[in-house]
């Protein structure tokens, strides 16, 4: 079979177009012929090396991004509330003649800026290394064969072809085909497609919703319509609820120390202390007391986790959805492609109106198009004994894709005799309406479909029509076998050892989907579609019952898109984190709606731009591994939360309480600094630390949190304070002894109380920490330690002291370590009576809930007085 014109076309040698870009507008009404012509183009696209010369002439197909300068970006880094805080104490120290702390300090303000500079531009590159891998594509017609190019490579002339689920790359003319129906409500404010034509102009940035045309290129990247009017703002990126809250924590730390710091310039003022020395010592706490790594750290976590997971051929387009994904408790997931193998054969043919079986599966091909790549199209096509010969002869001079609202493909053939017929493969129900069966043929069919879909096959209705589509006459069905992935069963299984249900969604029949769902097992409880699913997509009211229904299934039959965003929004308010999976344009609602939208392998540009999460390779167990790397990577930043609390807690208090009571320093400001600096290092790796997979959804706990945190905190503020009355007055160490032996003992503590956070089992238990990790704290240790047994930039002590400072620690290790094990105990029997109770509060409540649903203002309004109404996500 021959194709199109433009399939068919020699390439032409054009040269480069007079007209200019910024001429684009006028395009809109100029005729095809005349469009062509100003483009120095034709229907037969350009030459490679001509769109090499006018990417080199026009720049590439993008808007232009304001970067900030590096310098500006450098510079940020040192202005601020926190750098302000450092220069001051720098600036009072040099002040006071104290060079040596003056010296530290000025060392740590660069340390901490230049780290953290690096480290977001690590993060950066990270990033826009996952957005290059998300770069539209567009298929261009060059050197007379259609190829897949990235669209920022298109230029003005480029011929290039639009379907159905496409984000148009560039303006264009569209000038063959029959229709396409584009999304243009980003640009136009129009809520509903809009149908375009043969002349028409279609926009950058507007979706196909319908359809299937070729147009040329006239405009690119900020010449386009909407690069014309669209002001470009930089947006951030939102932020999460775990961000939100360690954020909210570190601002808590600020006004804790800023408190305690008031309170002790008045006392220390009244004793007589210099005001200028003391004001510059407070700072140095203070800085040292608020979390400054905490930016740095939530970025490079973030960052690399989104690394880890685009190596598992999984890109995170949304960084925020990390958090979401590792609470993730039900997956909905597309069947075909995600637990199949989207590799169709055909079964036994069931003839009807054909002489025999092969003249359906050719009415089949004539119906397909090789060159889109469609699953069923390339099953049906190799169904063929000799494809190349029996389609030889054969000119398709028009074709209608497959959509899901017509459900059928449709194309008018040129046949060997010269005659042009039309011929139609799809839904098997749509096509025997449209060849008007009724009577016993259409009873075999129904039974025909009804058997193959016991056996978990899908079917085609073929049909063909000789008077342009006035009557049909119906020639068979093709049953075609999608069979399940060969680790599908076992990734399902795998999953609900990680405390996710998976609940199957497909468009297929209700028997096909049973057949599958048992071969996975699943379970076979899977729901059809109903008018009250349809309601809750249009916006009404979920019943309970409804609620139950869906929440209990196994999957669902027979689904819309349209209804994949019901499914999520019922099952979000019933209290679960949904991931949901799609590939279509009419999935982006259900995507958004979701907390983890995942946009699976081979899916089209709409559904890809809604999604949080995107798979690169097929299979459900890339979304298993993104589940397990997000989980660690909140545990990751619940372990630095927990331990950056604890630590500030324990320096801020003994600092604090030891002034008010001795009237002493118990550090000086060079060591507060050197203890932020060692401190910090080490806490910067954790990004790369081993963490344990938690086997059930995590959710961020913040009593959990607070109340481990503040154990720790008391413990080590404990620990620190016994040394330092030992060292007072069993030992009677000098004063700058004394200060030393704090010094050493808040470096070794503080790193060892890393070692308990960062798992929730016996710290000596696996996982171990990662090499950066240990090698980090060892190298800050062994600073630390050469700094008191040699005596830079502090007093000299023992070794034998130091050794006895080290052993205190260890045995503290044990008993700290016992604390949190007991705390998480009770975290643990806490969170299992809160769930036993609201299971009893809902059970009591659904009575009540019954008649809410019906409208009972007042008893509405009573339960949420004596109730509330808990947030869907508990503990955010």
């Amino acid at each position: 079979m021959t194709q199109s014109t433009t399939q068919r076309a020699d390439t032409p040698q054009a040269t480069p177009p007079k007209t200019p870009q910024n001429d684009a507008g006028a395009f809109e009404k100029l005729p095809l012929e005349e469009t062509f012509k100003r483009l120095d183009s034709t229907p037969k696209g350009l030459a490679q090396s001509e769109a090499q010369q006018r990417l080199a002439k026009y720049g590439p197909n993008a808007l232009e991004e304001k970067e900030i300068p590096l310098w500006r970006r450098l510079v940020s880094y040192f202005w601020g509330p926190i750098p302000w805080m450092i220069e001051i104490a720098a600036i009072l120290s040099a002040v006071n003649g104290d060079w040596k702390s003056f010296g530290v300090i000025f060392a740590m303000l660069v340390i901490n800026g230049g780290i953290g500079f690096w480290e977001e531009k690590g993060a950066n590159d990270a990033l826009k290394a996952l957005k290059s891998q998300l770069a539209l594509k567009a298929r261009a017609l060059r050197d007379g064969q259609w190829q897949e190019v990235d669209a920022a490579n298109l230029v003005p002339g480029d011929v290039i072809r639009v379907r159905l689920g496409d984000v148009l790359p560039a303006d264009v003319k569209l000038s063959e085909g029959d229709y396409l129906s584009v999304d243009q409500s980003a640009l136009t404010g129009e809520s509903l497609p809009v149908s375009k034509k043969s002349g028409d102009v279609a926009y950058s940035g507007t979706i196909a919703k319908q359809g299937e045309m070729v147009g040329v290129v006239y405009a690119t990247g900020g010449q386009t319509f909407f690069g014309r009017t669209a002001s470009l703002v930089q947006h951030a990126a939102p932020v999460s609820h775990f961000q939100k809250a360690v954020l909210s924590i570190g601002n808590f730390l600020i006004f804790l120390a800023i408190a305690l710091s008031i309170v002790l310039i008045i006392v220390e003022l009244s004793r007589g202390l210099t005001f200028l020395q003391l004001l510059a010592f407070v700072l140095v706490v203070v800085v040292a007391s608020i979390p400054v790594a905490m930016p740095a750290v939530l970025s490079v976590t973030m960052a690399l986790g989104a690394l880890a997971l685009s190596k598992m051929k999984a890109i995170v387009s949304k960084l925020t959805a990390i958090e979401e994904m590792a609470g993730v408790d039900i997956l909905c997931s597309d069947k075909t492609g995600t637990l199949t193998q989207n590799k169709l054969t055909l079964g036994e043919t069931a003839v009807f109106a054909a002489k025999d079986a092969a003249e359906v599966i050719l009415a089949a091909s004539l119906a397909s198009k090789a060159e889109d790549a469609d699953a069923i199209d390339t099953a049906v096509l190799n169904g063929l004994k000799d494809g190349d010969a029996q389609l030889k002869g054969y000119e398709q001079t028009k074709f209608v894709p497959f959509d899901p609202v017509s459900k059928r493909t449709e194309a008018t053939i040129k046949g060997t005799d010269g005659k042009t017929f039309r011929v139609t493969k799809g839904a098997p129900q749509i096509v025997v309406d449209l060849a008007r069966l009724d009577g016993a043929d259409k009873d075999k069919a129904d039974q025909v479909v009804e058997d193959s879909a016991a056996k978990g096959f899908r079917t085609l209705g073929v049909a063909r029509s000789e008077d342009d589509g006035k009557t049909w006459t119906f020639l068979g069905i093709l049953p075609l076998f999608d069979p399940p992935r060969e680790d599908s069963a076992a990734t399902i299984k795998d999953a609900q050892a990680h405390g996710i249900e998976v609940k199957m969604v497909t468009g297929d029949h209700q028997a096909i989907a049973s057949e599958i769902a048992g071969q996975l097992n699943l379970g076979t409880h899977i729901l059809t579609v109903d008018d009250n699913l349809s309601k809750v997509a249009e916006g009404g009211a979920v019943s309970p019952e409804l609620g139950e229904h869906i929440e209990r299934s196994d999957g669902f039959a027979q689904v819309f898109p349209e209804h994949k965003y019901a499914i999520v929004k019922v099952l979000q308010e019933r209290g679960h984190i949904v991931a949901m999976t799609g590939d279509g344009v009419n999935d982006a609602p259900a995507l958004k709606q979701a907390d983890v939208g995942i946009a699976v392998s081979g899916a089209t540009d709409a559904a890809r731009g809604a999604a949080a999460l995107i798979l690169t390779a097929p299979g459900l167990n890339v979304i298993v591994s993104a589940v397990e790397e997000a989980r660690r990577i909140f545990e990751r930043m619940m372990s630095y939360t927990v331990y950056r609390i604890a630590m500030t807690l324990d320096i801020l208090f003994f600092v604090v309480v030891a002034m008010l009571l001795f009237n002493t320093y118990p550090l000086t400001a060079i060591m507060v600094v050197l203890l932020s600096l060692l401190d910090d290092i080490p806490i910067m790796t954790i990004a790369w630390d081993n963490t344990a997979v938690q086997k059930s959804p995590v959710h961020w706990e913040m009593d959990r949190v607070l109340g481990l945190s503040s154990v720790m905190g008391a413990l080590a503020f404990g620990g620190t304070f016994v040394l330092y009355l030992l060292a007072r007055y069993a030992y009677h160490l000098p004063l700058q002894q004394e200060q030393t032996v704090m010094f050493l003992q808040l470096i070794a503590g503080g790193h060892l109380m890393l070692f308990l956070t960062r798992v929730r089992g016996p710290f000596w238990r696996p996982p171990y920490p990662a090499k950066p990790l240990l090698l980090a704290i060892l190298g800050t240790q062994i600073i630390g330690v050469a700094m008191a047994g040699f005596g830079w930039l502090m007093p000299a002590i023992s070794w034998t002291t130091i050794g006895l400072v080290w052993a205190y620690n260890l045995i503290w290790l044990i008993v700290a370590d016992f604390a949190k094990l007991g705390v998480h105990r009770l975290m643990d029997s806490k969170a299992v009576h809160q769930s036993r109770f609201l299971r009893t509060v809902n059970a009591s409540l659904h009575p009540i809930e019954m008649r809410v649903q019906q409208g009972d203002a007042a008893v509405h309004r009573a339960v949420h007085r004596a109730f509330g109404r808990p947030h869907r996500k508990s503990g955010k």
